[in-house]
C-alpha cells in the first residue's frame, strides 16, 4: 500500500507527499530529515488516503499540488 498524505507545521503551512512507508517518512521529516520540512517542524498529519500502486499515488499527489487540489485541500481542512 501507497500513502498520499498532507503535514501542517504550527504555523498552517502544509507539506503533500506521497510513500509506502507512511511511518518511517513521517520521522524522517519531523527527526531525521533535510530540507523544507526539517525547517519548519514540527508536522502533524492532517490528512491520510491509501493507494493500492505508486502510479494511483503520484497521480493524487500531482493533482492536490495543482490549484484546484490545494482548494479541495482547504475545503477538507476547513470541512466546508
Amino acid at each position: 500500500m501507497f500513502t498520499v498524505y498532507i503535514l501542517q507545521n504550527q504555523v498552517g503551512k502544509l507539506y503533500t507527499g506521497q510513500t509506502k512507508n507512511f511511518e518511517t517518512r513521517l520521522i524522517e521529516h519531523n527527526v531525521t530529515g533535510h530540507g523544507y520540512t526539517a525547517k519548519h517542524r514540527p508536522w502533524k498529519v492532517v490528512l491520510m488516503e491509501k493507494y493500492q500502486n505508486r502510479t494511483e499515488a503520484m497521480k493524487r499527489e500531482k493533482y492536490l499540488k495543482t490549484g484546484a487540489g490545494r482548494d479541495w485541500i482547504k475545503r477538507q481542512l476547513l470541512h466546508v
